[in-house]
């Protein structure tokens, strides 16, 4: 199955007729969820043979930069399913079957979703401040609080971790919680300034147990060369910088129709696209967009064939992210600037694209972070 066929353009027409509403409203997307569902996007990693779509990562990434196009909050939702299904799939095909229930359960109809940020833990996925209880039986009890956990109202496995202090050597335990399970609250405090709809609601964990069949990796405090970790670093950043991708895309659309739509009093009516100034501007911004195609295809194609880069797959994947949010950040404001004021009325379209392009500064890894994995990867860690 194509990207286009399994996302066509009369779905990505419905999709992009209630997104204004959506975030209106500040309202989750479940009508998008269930269209996905049926069409069988949230399956795409599995195997054929299991019911999937039998995707890689650069099939996903293109199928996310074309939804991105239509409904960025919704596109930015499902990545964190998309991440979980895409992890499970890289380890499988590396040799590792420990995730393979998380296909499994994807084509059964189960959505996954993120658990894992904390506020204040700049060091994401190498410590944590929630707290891991080890039981009798080999479950686990979690006890601490995760924001940004986008599919708050839809998920039914939520992926969390936390730090297991009672071993000679603290152990940073992950597992899935199921949506049945007591001792946890979501909140209802996603009230933003864009990417509502994905309704990332902080949610409190008070000695919510993982079951141990459940508890599928233990770590190390710090980095380390686990593939779980580059698996989640691949597909997080990677399918992070195609939704941001495609909203660059829309953008660079949006502009080009402002600029044939508006007319030029002080030049006789005609087209601003005849305008020298606004035509630098729409070429600035394809050629910006012209960049980060290709990196970001060519990096998840690099992964899907196993392609070894060793120290510097970190500074690719960061790297990525970066120019990916920031060239769309950049595309949104060159478009806004071609279309006119109109722009900065509430419900216009690239209106909402300039509020939810804000968000990518904030996904991990941030600015600092990705500048500095960059640095150590050319000129080795700082001294002392």
């Amino acid at each position: 199955m194509s990207i286009e066929q399994l996302l066509p353009d009369e779905l990505l027409n419905r999709f992009r007729s209630r997104a204004g509403a959506y975030d209106e409203r500040n309202e989750f997307f479940h009508e998008d969820l269930q269209e996905l569902k049926n069409a069988g996007y949230l399956r795409v990693f599995a195997a054929e043979d299991d019911g999937g779509m039998g995707f890689g990562l650069r099939q996903v990434a293109a199928a996310q930069r074309r939804l991105a196009t239509a409904a960025p909050a919704t596109a930015l939702g499902v990545n964190m399913h998309l991440v979980w299904t895409g992890v499970a799939h890289l380890l499988a095909v590396r040799g590792d079957d420990s995730l393979r229930y998380v296909l499994q359960e994807a084509v059964a109809g189960e959505v996954f979703a993120f658990g894992n940020s904390e506020a204040g833990n700049d060091s994401v996925l190498f410590d944590s401040s929630t707290v891991a209880e080890p039981n009798a039986d080999g479950s686990y009890a979690f006890t601490g609080t995760k924001i940004f956990t986008s599919l708050s109202p839809a998920w039914t496995r939520l992926g969390i971790f936390g730090k297991d202090s009672t071993g000679a050597e603290p152990a940073l335990v992950h597992a899935f919680i199921t949506r049945d399970a007591p001792g946890y609250t979501i909140g209802n405090d996603w009230d933003t300034l864009g990417m509502r709809a994905n309704q990332s609601n902080t949610t409190v964990l008070s000695g919510v147990v993982a079951a141990a069949d459940r508890v599928f990796r233990k770590l190390p405090v710090g980095p380390n060369a686990d593939p779980l970790i580059f698996a989640i670093f691949a597909c997080f950043e990677t399918l992070l910088a195609a939704v941001y991708a495609g909203i660059g895309e829309r953008a660079l659309q949006l502009g080009v129709e402002a600029a044939h739509r508006r007319k030029s009093q002080k030049n006789g009516g005609r087209e601003y696209s005849q305008d020298p100034d606004i035509r630098w501007k729409i070429a600035t911004a394809a050629i910006t967009m012209d960049g980060l195609y290709p990196q970001l295809e060519a990096v998840a194609r690099d992964i899907d064939d196993q392609v070894e880069h060793g120290a510097q797959w970190f500074p690719r994947l960061v790297g990525l992210k970066v120019r990916a949010t920031e060239t769309a950040k950049e595309v949104v404001d060159l478009a806004i600037r071609v279309s006119g004021g109109g722009t900065y009325f509430a419900g216009n379209e690239l209106g909402r694209l300039y509020r939810d392009v804000l968000a990518g500064m904030f996904h991990p890894s941030d600015d600092e972070s990705a500048h500095s994995t960059v640095a150590t990867a050319w000129l080795g860690p700082l001294e002392g």
